[in-house]
């Protein structure tokens, strides 16, 4: 892959040199694509707007960052800026490049949007999206093009999976006896993480970084893959067990005045924020992904449950009746 890479350099390069007024604008579209976003869209979504697709959506995009999030390291590629001094780091990232998370992502997220609408003019923006994403990153220094052609293919392939059999597979899941629903739960959570760990202990053990990646390369790029894994792993877990419980208890209703679906959203927030801010004074700076995974279960397991029974609890949301009828990720409300 070096000469591929070092081909590959000079048209980053060249991306980069169309002008530095780009630069605010590729960090803004960038985060179309970002973990930070989704943290604070995906509640918006399922609190305040329609659980049924809020829950979807999150199933979809945590299913997707699991792939990606061993990929990643199966792969173990550089960035740009890792691999040539040439290349400017506008962003910066600590796990490997290939395949593309936030390609695989916009394709997974946005995709599946479109489809959900199916219209023309929705599925022309969305693959507007897709290519200005793809373009962020490439002018940030943070991909290479194959990266992020590794990344459109995944997300495409997810994407059909998703859509085939999404219904069929909630539908089974909704079939299961709970004690089931929570052993598969704990066991889909886990799939990520061990093959990380086990990826690092067998094809890359002893793995140092390559004498020809002579850019600002972060100190240990194996322990960033374990602590994305751990997060992803967590969130999983708190969102199947969430809407598996919140199944079972009546599921949600998003609906409401605009004022009830913002003091709903506001309180979420703030919730999930706290988490956060505790998460990471308990746990040691050398524990990132043990404080990775705890926060993102805590918060993924208060947004899934906890939030949704509050609110129904202060009467500023009510059941969902038509969850008894339809599965409840496909639910109305």
């Amino acid at each position: 892959m070096d000469a591929i890479w070092g081909a590959e350099s000079g048209a980053v390069e060249w991306v980069q040199g169309w002008g530095s007024w780009l630069e605010p604008i590729m960090l803004v579209i960038t985060q179309l694509g970002s973990k930070a976003l989704f943290v604070a869209v995906l509640p918006l979504v399922f609190w305040s707007v329609h659980a049924g697709l809020g829950a979807r959506l999150t199933v979809v995009l945590l299913g997707s960052a699991t792939v990606n999030g061993v990929l990643k390291p199966a792969a173990h590629g550089p960035r740009p800026y890792w691999y040539d001094t040439g290349v400017r780091p506008l962003s910066t990232e600590s796990s490997f490049g290939a395949p593309s998370g936030h390609a695989q992502t916009a394709v997974t997220l946005w995709g599946y949007l479109a489809a959900l609408a199916a219209r023309p003019r929705v599925w022309a923006a969305a693959l507007v999206l897709i290519g200005l994403i793809c373009l962020s990153r490439v002018y940030l220094g943070v991909h290479f093009f194959t990266d992020l052609l590794g990344g459109l293919a995944v997300g495409a392939l997810l994407l059909w999976l998703v859509l085939r059999y999404e219904r069929r597979a909630v539908a089974w899941w909704r079939s299961r006896p709970l004690v089931a629903q929570m052993g598969l739960a704990v066991g889909l959570s886990a799939v990520g993480p061990l093959l990380v760990v086990l990826l690092n202990a067998t094809l890359w053990s002893g793995w140092t970084v390559p004498e020809v990646w002579i850019g600002p390369v972060p100190p240990d790029p194996d322990a960033g893959a374990v602590a994305d894994a751990a997060s992803v792993s967590g969130a999983l877990l708190g969102v199947l067990v969430g809407f598996t419980l919140l199944d079972r208890r009546g599921w949600y209703s998003a609906d409401g005045s605009l004022i009830t679906r913002a003091s709903r959203y506001v309180t979420g927030i703030t919730g999930v924020v706290l988490i956060f801010v505790v998460v990471n004074l308990a746990f040691p700076a050398s524990a990132s992904a043990a404080a990775e995974y705890t926060a993102f279960l805590a918060a993924t397991l208060w947004a899934s449950l906890g939030a949704p029974e509050l609110f129904i609890r202060m009467r500023m949301a009510d059941r969902d009746p038509a969850a008894e009828e339809e599965p409840a990720v496909l639910g109305e409300g």
